[in-house]
């Protein structure tokens, strides 16, 4: 019987997908409601054989391999894996930069920490 991990989502990922389901409701409170299923449904999913995703490309080319992901067209759902959990760690549109976008949190995250 295969082991069942303990989804978790940070609040980093908690953030994503509310701005994600913000923006979309501006035009469609429907829609907003299906991708908001679409992507927690996706990202949960991954209690069972959580090392199905990739690798993500991008980590990966710069050697880091700790972090995988799922896709939920257009969203890339990243997440890691420690003994018993999955850590949801962001949600990205597949049509940007996620470099940038990385950078972008990790200064944030910094300039949290300071305060």
């Amino acid at each position: 019987m295969s082991k069942t991990y303990k989804v978790q989502w940070t609040s980093n990922a908690k953030e994503d997908l509310l701005n994600i389901v913000a923006y979309i409701k501006e035009d469609s409170p429907s829609i907003a409601r299906e991708i908001y299923q679409k992507i927690k449904n996706k990202a949960n999913s991954s209690n069972f054989l959580p090392l199905r995703g990739r690798v993500v490309p991008e980590l990966q080319k710069e050697g880091i391999t700790m972090y995988r992901e799922l896709i939920s067209s257009p969203w890339r759902i990243m997440y890691k894996v420690d003994s018993d959990s999955v850590y949801v760690m962001a949600i990205f549109d597949s049509r940007q930069n996620v470099e940038e976008l990385l950078l972008q949190k990790l200064i944030r995250s910094s300039t949290l920490t300071k305060q």
